[in-house]
């Protein structure tokens, strides 16, 4: 059985980072602290744990406290609210999440109407959002969306979660196109997400069976699944090896593995050595007869 990995898995630019400033930030012996987990991924999260680095779900006055923003970026008044507190504030935000949010901030100031096109409730579009000093449409590909309820705008800007599918967010914009007098937009879908989907839209096609890798919170893991699944219906979405599933590999010659943005290559490695030891348990029983 063959299994090829996907040249795109695993740690983008952005997580890597993140966890490099969050290790950096720990090893100075300051509180540290976070307003939720520095990436979507369980294993990343515990060993950010692991260096004493708090999570927290308010801000409270301090003195002597630093406040870590995490990879997705937050909003202007979480910022200006930990400054006020007194927070020592150290940004592990995305580059990338950096200039979504310069976009919107110019668009706006220049009497731009700001679409967002993302999930709704995800860290990094509430990030966005907290940009502005409007209210901005937010619209998740997810739903069915009608835009007849749409006023024309005069002009809008529209932006991508860096994360999105880039076909559904073409969709959209082209359809938006009908309701706005003007729209600007602008492709903020990062670079390593665009490559991943590219990838995963060809190697469904070449192997028998998907595996994908990466936390079930995980809003690029949960694109790469997606479009895998209409391609291929034998794709599995696991966090570990405990996913899987031997019988899942019965009759099976090639198996495509690739991860989620925020997967550690460890995690990676041991899903691909428990595989190869499914194989080799299979070849085993085989070569005796007691495997069907």
């Amino acid at each position: 059985m063959q299994i090829n990995l996907a040249k795109s898995a695993g740690f983008c630019f952005g997580v890597k980072r993140a966890l490099d400033v969050a290790l950096k930030a720990a090893n100075t012996k300051k509180e540290i602290c976070m307003l939720g987990d520095i990436v979507h991924n369980e294993e990343v999260v515990k060993k950010i744990e692991k260096t004493g680095i708090k999570k927290i779900k308010h801000l409270k006055k301090t003195k002597d406290k630093t406040l870590l923003i995490r990879a997705h970026g937050t909003s202007l008044a979480t910022f200006n609210k930990a400054k006020n507190c007194g927070y020592e504030i150290i940004d592990a935000t995305c580059p990338m999440v950096c200039e979504i949010h310069k976009i919107v901030r110019e668009c706006e100031r220049k009497g731009y109407a700001i679409i967002i096109i993302g999930d709704q409730k995800h860290d990094e579009v509430q990030g966005i959002s907290g940009q502005l000093k409007n209210k901005p449409i937010i619209i998740d590909p997810v739903k069915n969306n009608s835009f007849k309820k749409f006023k024309k705008i005069k002009k809008a800007a529209v932006v991508a979660q860096s994360t999105q599918n880039l076909q559904k967010t073409l969709r959209i914009v082209k359809a938006l196109k009908k309701y706005t007098f003007k729209l600007t937009f602008f492709n903020t879908i990062c670079r390593p997400t665009q490559i991943k989907q590219k990838e995963i839209k060809i190697m469904p096609l070449k192997n028998d069976i998907m595996i994908i890798i990466g936390s079930k919170s995980s809003a690029n893991t949960k694109r790469l699944y997606e479009i895998s699944k209409s391609l291929n219906n034998s794709t599995f979405w696991i966090q570990s090896k405990k996913g899987l599933k031997p019988k899942w590999f019965n009759g099976t010659k090639t198996v495509g593995i690739t991860a989620g943005a925020s997967t550690p290559d460890s995690t990676t490695k041991n899903i691909i050595k428990y595989i190869q030891r499914i194989n080799s348990k299979r070849k085993m029983l085989s070569s005796r007869g007691k495997y069907s």
